[in-house]
C-alpha cells in the first residue's frame, strides 16, 4: 500500500488503506491470544482509560461545547456527554467482559463421521471488524473491548461530533496495548480520514470482514446499501408498549415512566405505547399524568386527547417516529389483534412490550411478535448487552441472519470445522 509525504518533510503518512492492513495484520496475532492474555490486555486497557480520565473529559468538552454551537439535539447531547461516572463505568464493563467466558475456541457441535473421523464445529473470530457509529464514545470502548476479547481486531469510525473524545479513548486504549504486548495495531480509528474513512470501511473487501452500523436510520441504510462487505443490521428504535385490559395500574404507570424517561435518547425507549380500549379509561389519565410528572410531550389520538385532554394531536408521522427525547405517542386500539398489527406496521423490529395479567394474552404477544426482543410485564430498557450479562453489547441487530437481538462475544465470531482423522479416505 502506498503511502504518502507531508510537504517539506521526509517522514511517511499513513493512509486509510495502511491502517487496514495494519489492522488485518493485528488479526493474526489476536487470534492467536490466549484466554489469559486477552483479559489482561482488557484490564490494561481499563487502567489506561482511568488514568487518562482528565484528558477524556478535557476532550468531552470540547466536542459538547462545539456540537451544541452546531445545534445537535439535546439526545444526541446526552449520548455524547462523558463524565468521571460514565468514565468509571466503561472501564467497568471492560472489567466484566474480561471475565467473561472466552468464546473462542467453544465447540458449536460435533460428532464421530461414519468413516471413523472426528468432527467438531468450533468459535473463530472474523477478523477485522469494521464499525461506523454517531456521537457514541461509550461505543469507541465497547466495541474495542468485545472484539478483543473475541480475539478480533477493530478499525472505528465514530464520526464528527465525537471526535476528540473518541481520539482521546483510543490513545489510552492503544497505549494500553502497547504496554501489555498486544499491539496497538489491534484498535484504530479512521476518523480523521473523514468521510473517505468510513468509505474504505465500507469498500474493504478483502480487509474488512464485518462492518457494523450503530447510528441514526440514515447512517445504517447508507452502510447497508453502500458496503461491499458484510454488514451485521443494526436498527433504529422505534419501540412499543402495549396496555391490554388486564394490566395493573402501577405495572402500567411505573413501567412506560421507566422505558421512557429513564434514558430517553437511547435505542431502547418506549416511543408508542398501545392502549386496549377496555383499559383506555382506566389506565390514560394515570399514564399520561405520570408521564407529564416528568416533561414528557404527548401525541395522543382522538381518544387519548378526550381522556388526558392538553395532548398534542398524534399524526401518521408521529407512530413511525424515534423521538430520542422526552415525548411519545399513544394510541387507543381495539383489541390485541390490532395493537399486533399496528406494530407489523411501524416497527423498526427492535423491541415490544406487554403489560398484562392474561397468561394467554402475554403467551401470545411473544409468540407472535416479530421483533429482536419481545417482553412480557418488563421495561423496554432491559433490551441491552449488559442487562442481558454480555458486559457490553456490539449494538442491538434487527436483522436476522447471523445475529438478532443485543450483540456480545458470541456474535462477534464465525466458525469453521475441524476434521481430525487417522488414514480414512473416502469411498
Amino acid at each position: 500500500m502506498s503511502q504518502t509525504l507531508v510537504p517539506g518533510s521526509t517522514a511517511p503518512v499513513d493512509t486509510v488503506q495502511d491502517r487496514l492492513v495494519r489492522a488485518k495484520e493485528a488479526a493474526r496475532h489476536t487470534a492467536r491470544l490466549t484466554s489469559d492474555e486477552k483479559a489482561a490486555a482488557l484490564h490494561a486497557m481499563a487502567d489506561g482509560l482511568l488514568a487518562a480520565q482528565d484528558r477524556i473529559l478535557a476532550a468531552n468538552a470540547a466536542d459538547l461545547e462545539r456540537s451544541r454551537d452546531e445545534g445537535l439535539t439535546e439526545g444526541l447531547l446526552d449520548r455524547l456527554a462523558l463524565d468521571e461516572r460514565r468514565i468509571a463505568a466503561l472501564a467497568s464493563a471492560v472489567r466484566e467482559i474480561a471475565a467473561l467466558p472466552d468464546p473462542i475456541g467453544q465447540v458449536v457441535r460435533g460428532h464421530r463421521m461414519p468413516a471413523g473421523a472426528a468432527l467438531e464445529e468450533v468459535r473463530v473470530p472474523f477478523g477485522v471488524v469494521g464499525a461506523i457509529y454517531e456521537a457514541r464514545p461509550n461505543v469507541t470502548v465497547d466495541i474495542a473491548a468485545l472484539a478483543l476479547r473475541s480475539g478480533n481486531a477493530v478499525v472505528l469510525r465514530g464520526g464528527s461530533a465525537a471526535r476528540e473524545s473518541n481520539t482521546a479513548l483510543i490513545d489510552a486504549m492503544r497505549g494500553a496495548l502497547a504496554a501489555a504486548g498486544v499491539g496497538a495495531d489491534a484498535v484504530q480509528s479512521v476518523d480523521d480520514f473523514g468521510r473517505e474513512g468510513a468509505k474504505a470501511l465500507m469498500h474493504g473487501r478483502g480487509f474488512v470482514d464485518v462492518l457494523v452500523p450503530r447510528g441514526s436510520a440514515g447512517l445504517i441504510e447508507t452502510v447497508v446499501t453502500e458496503s461491499t462487505v458484510p454488514v451485521i443490521e443494526t436498527g433504529a428504535g422505534v419501540v412499543h408498549i402495549v396496555l391490554d385490559e388486564s394490566a395493573p395500574e402501577d405495572w402500567a404507570r411505573d413501567i412506560v415512566v421507566n422505558a421512557k424517561v429513564q434514558r430517553p435518547s437511547v435505542c431502547n425507549a418506549v416511543e408508542t405505547v398501545l392502549v386496549l380500549r377496555q383499559a383506555a379509561e382506566r389506565l390514560v389519565p394515570v399514564v399520561v399524568a405520570a408521564l407529564r410528572e416528568h416533561g414528557v410531550t404527548i401525541h395522543g389520538d382522538e381518544t387519548v386527547r378526550a381522556l388526558a385532554g392538553d395532548v398534542v394531536p398524534a399524526t401518521e408521522e408521529d407512530w413511525a417516529t424515534e423521538y430520542l427525547a422526552l415525548e411519545i405517542a399513544i394510541r387507543v386500539v381495539d383489541t390485541l389483534d390490532d395493537a399486533m398489527a399496528h406494530i407489523r406496521r411501524y416497527s423498526t423490529g427492535h423491541t415490544e412490550s406487554i403489560i398484562t395479567t392474561d397468561q394467554r394474552n402475554a403467551e401470545r404477544f411473544l409468540r407472535e411478535v416479530d421483533s429482536a426482543v419481545v417482553m412480557a410485564n418488563a421495561s423496554t430498557r432491559f433490551s441491552d448487552g449488559g442487562e442481558f450479562g454480555f458486559g457490553a453489547e456490539l449494538g442491538i441487530s434487527t436483522q436476522k441472519l447471523h445475529a438478532r437481538g443485543p450483540m456480545g462475544l458470541a456474535e462477534l465470531t464465525s466458525t469453521k470445522w475441524l476434521v481430525r482423522g487417522a488414514g480414512q479416505v473416502r469411498a
